[in-house]
């Protein structure tokens, strides 16, 4: 479980093949955190287990699921990356609650980089049917707030096709949002809460609908 806090950008210094899909090597060193193998990182909002570290790089091996799914499968050398340890029962919740699953993987269709910087995103399905006014949206491993769903130009009852992000200067400081361009592509995860009462709506009227049917 994560927060969306990014603490810290690395970068990619490695990309090697391995035997359980890629291994990828992150340099960290300007983060003071220090993980033993087996401790849980947040790549760029996926949640990866560190196979080794030593000196401030940390090398991760991302399985072909994870490469297909997600934005891991498209960094090349010297790319940066957010990252972010695993939360504890000690860590302050100043995100929202993220699990590290990336949803699905969306499309930057806009940015508006004036005095109030704007980024409009298209999301897959999978993503699209939790996202909200006000909600919360991870975005390469950042907990945003949704400013705006972005709906299709039609009067069908499903026409959202993504949200729009407003990004201080905090978070363009700290994260590597502030790199984003046109068509870049991005790791999504719908709010954990939302897929949650979600699921447990669709089941109850699953239930209703099959009862109904007896």
């Amino acid at each position: 479980m994560f927060t969306g806090l990014i603490e810290a950008m690395g970068r990619i210094t490695e990309i090697e093949s391995s035997p359980s899909g890629r291994r990828l090597v992150v340099d960290a060193e300007g983060w003071d955190y220090r993980p033993e193998p087996g401790a849980s990182i947040a790549v760029n909002g996926c949640c990866l287990t560190v196979v080794e570290s030593q000196q401030g790089r940390h090398g991760f091996d991302v399985i072909p699921r994870s490469l297909e799914m997600t934005t891991l499968g498209g960094l090349e050398v010297g790319a940066s990356v957010n990252l972010e340890r695993a939360a504890t029962l000690d860590t302050l919740l100043g995100g929202h609650l993220v699990q590290g699953h990336v949803d699905g993987v969306g499309v930057v269709v806009g940015i508006d980089d004036g005095d109030d910087w704007r980024v409009r995103i298209e999301a897959p399905v999978g993503v699209r049917e939790h996202l909200v006014d006000r909600g919360s949206i991870t975005v390469e491993g950042v907990s945003l707030t949704i400013a705006r769903v972005l709906r299709a130009d039609d009067d069908s009852g499903s026409n959202v096709i993504g949200f729009e992000i407003a990004l201080i200067p905090e978070t363009l400081e700290r994260t590597i949002l502030r790199d984003l361009q046109i068509d870049a592509r991005v790791n999504l995860e719908a709010d954990a809460m939302a897929k949650m009462v979600a699921a447990h709506v669709e089941r109850l009227l699953s239930d209703r609908d099959q009862g109904s049917s007896v």
